[in-house]
């Protein structure tokens, strides 16, 4: 029964600290354009006609559609952040990439998105996702929806949850282990 209880401690000492490691969230190097500095909203026509600025821009990967590409980059999980503003760039991104004239998305479509958090497993990753909750100053942001999938799920947040009025964590729990992601407040700031 020892031996039991003593193996299972060393186990935990040396799976917690690399499953519990912080990660910091990184926007790409590769400056956004057109600016955006109000963080996550509900649409407005200010961010819309900026998504739709960000979406013409074309070309293969452009940072201000694409800046949660690797955002909270580590072994078992990507991100991928579904909002308003990039409902609405991305459809305009998509279409002028064609080689067609830029759309005018549905406004009242954009109104209606909410913020949603896809989390996909990497190749190889073994801790399947069980949750994720965003906290920042003690308080906890349950999603108001998920859906769980084998390789990972999608999480649906109010807009407050990624207020940028302070430090975000992003915490993902799996079965064998929880990451945890800080996402600072300057940062934040700079999602759309």
């Amino acid at each position: 029964m020892r031996t039991a209880i003593l193996a299972l401690l060393a186990t935990l000492c040396l799976e917690t600290p690399a499953l519990r490691a912080q990660i910091k969230a990184r926007l790409p190097d590769t400056p956004m354009t057109p600016p955006w500095d109000k963080g996550i909203q509900p649409i407005s026509r200010e961010s819309y006609w900026n998504a739709v600025e960000c979406g013409k821009q074309g070309g293969a990967r452009p940072a201000c559609v694409f800046y949660d590409a690797d955002l909270c980059k580590n072994d078992d999980f990507t991100l991928a952040m579904y909002t308003p503003y990039k409902s609405v760039a991305y459809e305009v991104w998509r279409v002028v990439r064609a080689g067609q004239p830029p759309p005018t998305p549905s406004y009242g479509e954009a109104q209606r998105t909410r913020v949603t958090l896809g989390v996909t497993l990497t190749a190889g990753s073994k801790n399947a996702i069980t949750d994720v909750v965003i906290k920042r100053g003690g308080k906890t942001f349950p999603p108001t929806a998920r859906a769980l999938e084998a390789t990972g799920g999608k999480f649906t947040f109010d807009f407050s949850a990624f207020a940028p009025t302070a430090d975000i964590t992003i915490e993902v729990a799996g079965k064998t282990g929880t990451r945890t992601c800080t996402v600072e407040q300057p940062v934040l700031t700079m999602f759309r």
